[in-house]
């Protein structure tokens, strides 16, 4: 075995060790920062991190607020609409004249 041959087991040996001790912490729930502080991840953590019920009630109360908008905005352009503004103005456009007749 030459010296570079040595070399090559030496660093695969030390990169195999490092992704199953990677794996090992990952699995106890050990987290390290980007500063190399180690902490353990417990599943309350995971229950702090969750949104707040306020939140969720405005974000509802949003997404109301622009169904409404939205569909305000798409009627007054719908064809349907058009249809019955320009009736109603022929309606009254006829009453006009009466109305001064008499």
């Amino acid at each position: 075995m030459s010296f570079w041959t040595a070399m090559v087991c030496i660093v695969a040996i030390f990169a195999v060790a490092s992704v199953l001790r990677a794996r090992a912490r990952a699995q106890a729930g050990i987290t390290e920062d980007n500063e190399g502080n180690e902490t353990l991840y417990s599943p309350s953590d995971a229950e702090s991190d969750a949104p707040d019920k306020a939140a969720q009630e405005e974000i509802r109360a949003l997404k109301d607020r622009i169904a409404t908008l939205e569909r305000i905005a798409t009627d007054a352009n719908s064809t349907a609409s058009r249809e019955s503004a320009s009736l109603a103005s022929e309606i009254e456009a006829l009453r006009a004249p009466k109305a001064d007749a008499e």
